[in-house]
């Protein structure tokens, strides 16, 4: 192992010993106040993560931490004289949640070589993004592996976060490594952010997402010894605008295609399009999924409209997950909860439903 490498590795244990330290304190905090919003005494069964089990970064043990260092090629990366600095939401590039790069050449990158580039950020494992300054035009696009055209200037943007956890160094090396690497191929000048930097943002923002990563739901079930039947809650349901998809879901959708509220089986056997008719259910769950609905507090009522129809058109009831019974109490302790969930997602700015929420929680 050479001196770089061991080098590297102490930086990066440094760098994740101090996110875990700056993690833990930033949780107690989040924690604390969210726990004066919702009232720390009482245990809501009807808010359920719908996240994964996320996966903590690993530090590298290889070389794909070594661009994280500052190569000559990011010393002191300057704009073309006449180059515009590209608008703030060009390609979806979204700083606050986009770790971002730049490169600079005099002389105009040939799409093969942005190409190579963009293949590489590809391989990285995380959701990107990118802009180039087309020379031709003297205009600013978003741009992919395919590109055809020639650009003098690329931002190139890594998501820092999402349902999968925060970029772990790996990732974020082999990021810097694609950039770097096509600085030195093209004789472009390659301005990287700091990685201890980034990672600490990424992990902050991860933990933070984690906290209000909820969903909220109700449940519909038959009465004792009953069930319903399948063809029978298939109508019941798409006559209220849900269509059921091939994963065995039904799914209400805004006119932007966007998901509001979900209805799936209670037991484990989906609602499958060519089986669903045939079956028979004990119970149906409808799923609200907080960060991603922007009018989530009128969905919420929708969705308690549709449990109590369903409850008294099946002759079933409409219960939490202890299958006690909902009254109007727990429904608005419920709404309260949503709306401190969004006040809190708000006040991050990360408005719920938005675009940069939907990039956060997928």
């Amino acid at each position: 192992m050479s001196d770089l490498q061991i080098s590297l590795l102490a930086i990066g244990v440094v760098v994740i010993g101090g996110v875990l330290l700056y993690n833990w304190y930033q949780e107690r905090q989040l924690r604390r106040r969210l726990g004066e919003a919702f009232g720390e005494t009482h245990e809501d069964v009807l808010l359920d993560s719908t996240t994964a089990e996320r996966t903590e970064p690993q530090l590298a043990t290889d070389g794909a931490m070594e661009s994280a260092t500052t190569s000559p090629q990011t010393q002191g990366a300057a704009a073309v004289k006449g180059v515009p600095e590209p608008p703030a939401a060009m390609a979806g590039i979204d700083e606050s949640i986009d770790c971002v790069a730049a490169l600079t050449s005099e002389t105009p990158l040939l799409a093969a070589q942005v190409s190579e580039l963009l293949s590489g950020v590809a391989a990285c494992g995380r959701a990107w993004r990118a802009a180039g300054f087309n020379s031709a035009t003297g205009k600013w696009e978003e741009i992919n592996r395919a590109v055809t055209a020639q650009y003098s200037q690329l931002r190139l943007a890594l998501q820092m976060a999402n349902r999968g956890g925060a970029i772990s160094p790996v990732q974020l090396g082999a990021f810097y490594d694609a950039v770097n690497a096509a600085a030195s191929r093209t004789g472009a000048v390659a301005n990287c952010p700091d990685a201890e930097q980034v990672l600490r943002a990424a992990h902050e923002l991860d933990q933070f997402c984690a906290d209000v990563d909820v969903a909220i739901g109700v449940n519909v079930i038959a009465a004792d010894g009953e069930t319903f039947a399948g063809a029978r809650v298939r109508a019941l349901i798409e006559g209220e605008g849900f269509v059921l998809e091939p994963d065995g879901v039904f799914h209400l959708e805004d006119e932007q295609g966007q998901a509001l509220l979900t209805v799936s089986n209670q037991a484990a056997e989906p609602f499958l399009p060519e089986a669903v008719n045939g079956m028979t259910t004990r119970g149906l769950t409808l799923l609200l999924d907080v960060p991603r609905v922007a009018a989530a507090e009128s969905v919420l009522q929708r969705m308690f409209e549709l449990g109590r129809g369903l409850s008294v058109t099946l002759k079933g009831r409409m219960v939490d997950d202890n299958r006690a019974t909902l009254t109007t109490a727990s429904m608005d302790h419920i709404r309260q909860q949503l709306n401190d969930i969004h006040f809190a997602m708000n006040t991050r700015g990360i408005t719920p439903g938005s675009v940069r929420a939907l990039r956060l929680f997928s």
